[in-house]
């Protein structure tokens, strides 16, 4: 079973819509650069060296968050105001009146990052259409040997010329939102996924955030997992089958949240690739995720990995 939901585009095709020669007709795409690092210097010293030609670079932290990053309230990373994502994206040169213009998003890490890009395009209201994730990431691109421009050697791929600025109106609300009281909802009568690494579910490690463990009821499914070794998305039978083992059903009310309301945004992602959500009713994000409910002492804190089945 290959893809489902049309939001992943690969490198080949990509390079295609953005090559000298592009198909008759074809307008060039918006491409944004979202590569972040947790740790370390900031992506857009990955930007400057070597990227694909054209793209812009978007950053996590200031564009595609509101900041600062710290516990509490809205998490460590709040959505953005819309005014100001706005101004990000109409700098990128996304259009309004453009239904043939696609937006594509790559990271270089397991698509996390380009998926926060994507949720937020959807939740401004560009059509799910218009927006893509490159399958593969940047390592992807590097990897079928195309074109890379910027600093570094062997990235000397002339830039095409700018795209002119956008007129993208941002219409919050395209993408389905829940609270802290909401996701509890969730994990008590639906399905609330937790995109964290397992070993952060169970409470055994806690890195970042001020409490250990997850919100009582929720179903440990790692965002790592959807991706292969490759950087890859898996094919949409797999991913339905991880799901489905998590409660995932048609019908069945779904959720995700992470640490910070990015890596979730990969799972949402996930569940339309995987078939069993669709662009028309897709998954809720819970944006404040673990950074919000674990500031708050008010809220409890579950440990352990005791199968969700048996609370039911």
């Amino acid at each position: 079973m290959g893809r489902v939901s049309g939001s992943m585009i690969p490198p080949a095709e990509l390079a295609g819509l953005l090559g000298p020669a592009p198909a008759a007709g074809t307008v060039r795409p918006v491409v944004l650069d979202v590569r972040w690092r947790l740790v370390g210097p900031p992506g857009r010293a990955d930007h400057d060296a070597h990227r694909i030609p054209g793209a812009v670079f978007v950053d996590l932290d200031t564009e595609l968050s509101a900041g600062p990053a710290r516990p509490g309230p809205g998490g460590r990373h709040p959505l953005p105001e819309p005014a100001a994502l706005q101004e990000v994206l109409r700098r990128a040169g996304i259009r309004d009146d453009a239904g043939d213009q696609l937006v594509v998003a790559y990271d270089d890490l397991d698509g996390s990052v380009a998926a926060r890009a994507w949720w937020l395009l959807r939740w401004a209201g560009v059509a799910p259409g218009r927006v893509r994730v490159l399958d593969g990431g940047f390592a992807g691109w590097q990897a079928a040997r195309l074109p890379v421009a910027g600093t570094a050697a062997g990235a000397g791929a002339p830039e095409p010329e700018p795209l002119p600025p956008g007129d993208l109106v941002v219409r919050p609300g395209g993408m389905p939102v829940v609270d802290a009281d909401g996701a509890a909802a969730l994990a008590r009568d639906g399905v609330l996924l937790d995109a964290r690494a397992a070993a952060r579910f169970r409470g055994e490690t806690e890195p970042v955030d001020p409490r250990a463990g997850h919100v009582p009821g929720a179903r440990s499914t790692p965002a790592a997992a959807n991706t292969g070794p490759d950087g890859r998305w898996q094919p949409a039978g797999t991913l339905a089958e991880r799901f489905r083992a998590a409660g995932v059903a048609p019908g069945v009310a779904t959720g995700a949240y992470c640490g910070s309301g990015v890596n979730a945004c990969a799972l949402v992602l996930a569940l339309e690739e995987s078939g069993l959500t669709t662009p028309d009713a897709p998954a809720a994000l819970y944006p404040g995720s673990w950074s919000e409910w674990s500031a708050d002492p008010d809220r409890p804190a579950e440990t352990g990995d005791r199968p969700w089945a048996a609370r039911e």
